[in-house]
């Protein structure tokens, strides 16, 4: 139910539907409060217009980052590498069967090229699809064979709270933790938070680029950058309270 319900504040909070509501709402009401009405119109497509424009869009997300790019020339000490589903797997009939797509398979591709440099083995965490998929990509397009699967998990929290014990059972304390660079600073609480030291390798980061004339021009890529790295931004915050309030706290094994 709380998964459930995560997923509806996010289509109902974050753009383009959030802002959306409140243009409408605004549209609506200045039938009868016309400047009330006509600042929520111009508040709701005027958002919705700078977070689509590239310039907010890489705005945004260098605030979700907090973790520059693994340095793998330093000593890493890990024992395993742990990807977390990005949400984005398919049915794919060229494969007749599931395949990783966009984020995830970003996640996986550098999940791989890691287990490759350093040998560890790799726990693929996310639901029982997105886990199947992961599992099948990461065999049949890479080579790597997984040791753990967890597929039980709908969000960060569940990502870490039911890897955690996998790893533990076979002796694993410190990880790799692989997943997209806004996300990354939420998702290592979580794993530490669950018992576990983290290594952060975060996929995606920013680089810094040159401000050119097409970075004020509206896009959907740069709508849907707005849209995740606003969703880690709240999320945080929302983590943290429900952290403080013991409503929905990671419980690390005793030693």
């Amino acid at each position: 139910m709380f998964i459930l319900l995560k997923i509806i504040a996010r289509t109902v909070i974050l753009p383009p539907t959030g802002f959306l509501i409140v243009a409408v709402l605004g549209l609506i009401l200045s039938r009868w409060y016309r400047k009330l009405g006509t600042t929520l119109l111009i508040l709701g497509l005027g958002s919705l217009w700078l977070c689509a424009t590239p310039v907010v869009a890489d705005a945004l997300e260098r605030l979700a980052e907090r973790y520059p790019p693994l340095d793998l020339s330093r000593p890493l000490n890990a024992q395993a590498i742990v990807i977390l589903g990005g949400g984005d797997v398919r049915q794919a009939a060229e494969y007749s069967g599931p395949a990783a797509a966009f984020q995830t398979l970003e996640r996986l591709n550098y999940g791989a090229y890691l287990a490759r440099r350093t040998s560890l083995p790799i726990l693929v965490t996310g639901t029982r699809y997105e886990a199947e998929a992961m599992q099948t990509t990461l065999l049949r397009d890479f080579g790597l064979r997984v040791r753990w699967v967890e597929n039980r998990s709908g969000d960060t929290f569940q990502n870490a709270k039911f890897s955690a014990p996998l790893l533990h059972a076979d002796g694993i304390r410190r990880v790799i933790l692989v997943t997209s660079s806004p996300h990354e600073w939420r998702a290592v609480h979580e794993f530490r938070d669950a018992g576990l030291e983290v290594v952060p390798a975060p996929v995606g980061t920013l680089p810094e680029q040159e401000l050119m004339f097409t970075k004020f021009i509206p896009n959907m890529g740069a709508l849907l950058q707005s849209h995740a790295a606003l969703y880690e931004l709240i999320g945080e915050q929302a983590r943290v309270t429900f952290a403080a309030l013991h409503l929905r706290r990671q419980t690390a094994p005793q030693n």
